[in-house]
């Protein structure tokens, strides 16, 4: 009988973990095109005139959708600590589909205006509430279902989701780009896998409504012992309130830097910055995460083991050490000719500084100076540079190269610009000749390492940080702030770093900041967690 039971047991918790896991791949798929896209969104939805600007407007539009997902998590959060696990995700993940599905459907900037990126930000914040409540229920659900001894390596299965859900968007994208004209998928071809988010939907809501709830909740509801006010018992009453905050700014936030440098910051720097075209690029991503996915659940099986704080905190302190060297080999690697360029040809621009405008998002108010285009023009194209302070009144004069050799350019002129580059050497694309692609791809492998150390234990341990009656709360909170906030942030404030320096590199510090500050704080005050009985109804400390 013990026998029968225990393989029950076993494939009970398969199948739970399949349709929550699949259903969350589904989602992240939904929630990523955008990220992946963004730098083409940037030119349908904003206003010509600077790229860059551009740009940081179309990672400010992704970014709210990150800022969100906190009120989501208090939203669905409670409701999945009254109501229940199952049916609150089963919620978000139709709120999820539709906004994505919409998406694809939206007008562009030429079409209706300032209207078209009011309805993508208002769509993104429609995504980034439900994926508030999304995570944490899965990762509570499926740790719940869980036996002993096995919830580091059950949850790292959802751990997974986010990785397989971007290597799913850049696979659909591929294929629309590479087998449609490049100005059919730029006029319409780009809705394709926001549409293909329908049929994910279908199948996910289907598989979801087989599920049956949490025996952890079942029982907790059975026993009258569910929390009346699961957001004032978790985020008003120590000592949990004080885990919240530990977990957040101890755990979640490193977790959360290290996840989205590893992935996106890598795909951006090698598309934006060191100009590899995207096919390439996402062979490369692409062939990172599909390698690297399998120690999600190694790193979960291995916290299981030895313990999940200090696998995680051991991710943190590489990652911080080893960014610049590896991002500095990706340059080498990559595109040699770019790095031997700025070694020989360094670059100023001479410019009244109450010129030099740093636009983090584009409006009706944005006005473009001669300054702002010429820093723009250098940072699309990958070029590091310094300004220097100029007479007022003076022109913008770039420099390029020093001594007799240099070549100056006065006021804007983006030809001007464009011949001074080509004559001292400067190359738009890499070479591919001399691409050592095995070294870049080893350099992305061990960044996804990185990012499989941190996230893979980092479900079982805010579970078992956290009571049964306001886990659901508790945990999605600091989750969704280190990794919406302070990770979803990224893309836009490190491209704003290296937009306002001139330095190519200098958008590193967010992350390697943010990691050491988690490392500080986790090891000092946060304590091992996967002995925990998860099925208490009141906060053990550590």
């Amino acid at each position: 009988m013990a026998a029968a039971a225990a393989g029950i047991e076993s494939v009970e918790e398969r199948r739970v973990i399949f349709a929550s896991s699949l259903g969350t791949v589904f989602e992240w798929y939904d929630f990523y095109l955008y990220a992946v896209l963004a730098p083409f969104f940037a030119a349908l939805f904003f206003p010509p005139g600077n790229q860059t600007a551009a740009l940081l407007s179309a990672f400010a539009a992704y970014a709210a959708g990150f800022l969100v997902r906190p009120f989501g998590a208090l939203v669905f959060g409670r409701i999945g600590d009254l109501v229940g696990r199952k049916y609150t995700f089963l919620v978000t993940i139709v709120f999820m589909g539709s906004a994505t599905f919409l998406v694809g459907l939206l007008p562009t900037y030429e079409a209706i205006g300032w209207a078209a990126p009011v309805l993508m930000v208002t769509l993104r914040l429609v995504q980034g509430l439900a994926l508030g409540g999304e995570y944490g229920g899965a990762a509570t659900y499926v740790a719940e279902h869980a036996s002993e001894g096995k919830r580091g390596i059950d949850t790292a299965w959802i751990q997974t989701t986010a990785t397989l859900g971007l290597f799913m968007a850049l696979i659909v994208i591929y294929l629309c780009r590479s087998n449609m004209d490049a100005k059919d998928f730029a006029s319409w071809g780009w809705r394709i896998p926001f549409w293909v988010s329908v049929i994910l939907l279908a199948f996910s809501v289907y598989i979801r409504l087989r599920l049956q709830e949490s025996p952890v909740f079942q029982k907790m509801k059975a026993e009258g012992k569910g929390s009346k006010s699961p957001l004032m018992d978790s985020f008003f009453k120590y000592p949990n309130n004080k885990y919240v905050i530990l977990a957040l700014l101890g755990a979640t936030a490193g977790q959360g830097v290290v996840w989205y440098t590893g992935q996106f910051y890598a795909l951006f720097f090698l598309t934006i910055t060191l100009k590899l075209d995207y096919v390439s690029a996402y062979t490369l991503i692409g062939l990172s995460l599909l390698i690297g996915t399998p120690f999600f659940l190694v790193f979960g099986w291995l916290s299981d083991k030895i313990g999940r704080l200090k696998i995680i905190m051991a991710g943190c302190l590489i990652a911080a050490v080893t960014y610049f060297p590896l991002f500095a080999g990706l340059t080498h690697y990559i595109n040699p000719a770019l790095e031997e360029y700025a070694a020989k040809n360094p670059i100023t621009v001479q410019a009244d500084p109450a010129t030099c405008n740093f636009h983090l998002f584009v409006g009706p108010w944005s006005k473009f100076s001669d300054c702002d285009r010429t820093q723009d023009f250098l940072t699309k194209s990958g070029l590091s540079f310094k300004t220097i302070v100029a007479e007022p009144g003076k022109p913008v004069v770039t420099t390029i190269g020093e001594g007799a050799t240099a070549v100056k350019v006065e006021g804007w002129d983006a030809k001007a610009l464009g011949e001074a580059l080509k004559k001292t050497g400067y190359q738009s694309a890499p070479d591919k000749s001399r691409i050592n692609w095995v070294m870049a791809e080893v350099i992305l492998f061990i960044m996804v390492i990185y990012v499989t150390m941190v996230y893979g234990p980092i479900a079982a341990f805010l579970v078992e940080l956290f009571p049964t009656n306001i886990r659901y709360s508790s945990m999605s909170l600091p989750y969704h702030i280190g990794n919406g906030w302070f990770g979803g942030m990224l893309p836009l404030t490190a491209t704003a770093m290296v937009a306002a320096t001139g330095d190519i590199y200098f958008g590193l510090w967010y992350p390697i900041v943010v990691a050491v500050m988690s490392l500080v704080i986790g090891t000092l005050f946060l304590s091992e967690t996967k002995d925990r009985d998860i099925r208490t109804y009141q906060h053990l400390n550590p």
